[in-house]
């Protein structure tokens, strides 16, 4: 074989050569390429790991923030409470055992105002002090039963079971509040009214009605025709009807059992207005203040008059006082022993003497 020519050879290296450096290039190009794909991974993934980073930072500084504002909280209201509720708080706290620690609370988000926490220990150390310092009280004695006092004693026909006139009875009770009015009612006519001593205008020539003063009766101001005047209101009422309408009204409450008699109402030589409301009770069978009931004593028996003046439903009265009227307006009628027997004794004796 003949050795190829010299423009050949060089020809051939030169291409050569030349596939050579593309084939680095190329090579080198890829390696670029590599290592930009890897940067831009590598850029990537830590921008992506920035933002997790501050999404876990966030929640931490907001827990943060929320625990100095309670703390701040509690510290305001601790300076605002008195030395008091501070004393409690503190010994509430040295004697309570260590309680779990509350959950975490939610951080607040960002914008809304922090609710202060309710101070339970607090309330709970006043409640405990002022359960403390209140004195107990002594259970409320009650009042035992009384028994009955009653006394059983044979009523007087004649005043206790005799006719009941009720027009009688009404005219007795009508004199008596009549009787009870002051009759101080009065009014002014025209000539005490004072003023008008003028004519107000002229007779004639006015085109208005004739006038002579303008404390006539039809002026404002002026006198009052047929006025009341003040006068007595008493009726007088014979002795005879006053003892009938009375043995009346008696009577019709001794037939429904409303009349009774009592040995005494007074424990001791004290007025205990406790002990002779319960013999009151024990002996109508009522509760106190249920009824209306008419206690007749002898002004001299003040332990009864004490004992009872005060009671609900109850009006005590001497016997010598003793009228229809007040035996019309209460339920029942009960007698001390002594003015059960005054009162029979003076009742008989107007009999006599009305007989005579």
């Amino acid at each position: 074989m003949s050795p190829a020519p010299k423009g050949e050879s060089s020809g051939a290296q030169e291409q050569e050569t030349a596939a050579e450096v593309t084939t680095g290039a190329a090579e080198s190009g890829a390696g670029t390429d590599a290592a930009a794909e890897t940067e831009t991974v590598a850029t990537t993934e830590s921008a992506a790991e920035q933002p997790a980073a501050a999404a876990d930072a966030e929640p931490a500084a907001e827990a943060e923030s929320a625990a100095k504002a309670v703390s701040a909280a509690k510290a305001v209201s601790a300076a605002k409470a008195g030395p008091a509720r501070r004393r409690a708080v503190a010994a509430t706290t040295e004697e309570a055992p260590a309680e779990e620690a509350p959950a975490e609370e939610a951080p607040a988000e960002e914008g809304e105002p922090t609710a202060k926490p309710a101070p339970a220990k607090a309330a709970a150390a006043r409640g405990a002090g002022r359960a403390a310092k209140a004195p107990a009280k002594a259970p409320a004695k009650k009042a035992k039963p009384a028994a009955s006092t009653e006394v059983k004693v044979d009523l007087p026909t004649d005043i206790f079971d005799a006719k009941v006139n009720v027009p009688l009875i009404h005219q007795v009770v009508v004199a008596q509040q009549a009787a009870a009015r002051q009759g101080t009612h009065a009014t002014k006519t025209r000539g005490q009214v004072r003023g008008g001593g003028r004519k107000p205008y002229r007779q004639k020539g006015t085109g208005r009605a004739r006038q002579g003063s303008v404390r006539a009766p039809q002026f404002t101001g002026g006198g009052i025709v047929h006025g009341p005047v003040s006068r007595s209101h008493a009726q007088k009422t014979p002795k005879k009807m006053k003892v009938a309408a009375l043995r009346g009204a008696l009577s019709d409450r001794a037939r429904h059992g409303l009349v009774q008699v009592v040995d005494g109402f007074a424990d001791g030589d004290s007025p205990k207005t406790a002990h002779a409301v319960s013999v009151l009770a024990a002996v109508t069978g009522q509760p106190a203040g249920s009824t209306s009931v008419l206690v007749v004593a002898d002004r001299s028996d003040q332990l009864t008059w004490k004992s009872l003046r005060n009671a609900a439903g109850v009006h005590v009265i001497d016997p010598g006082q003793l009228s229809t009227y007040d035996v019309l307006v209460s339920d029942r009628v009960v007698f001390t022993k002594p003015a059960f027997e005054s009162f029979v004794a003076r009742v008989g004796a107007t009999q006599e003497d009305s007989d005579r």
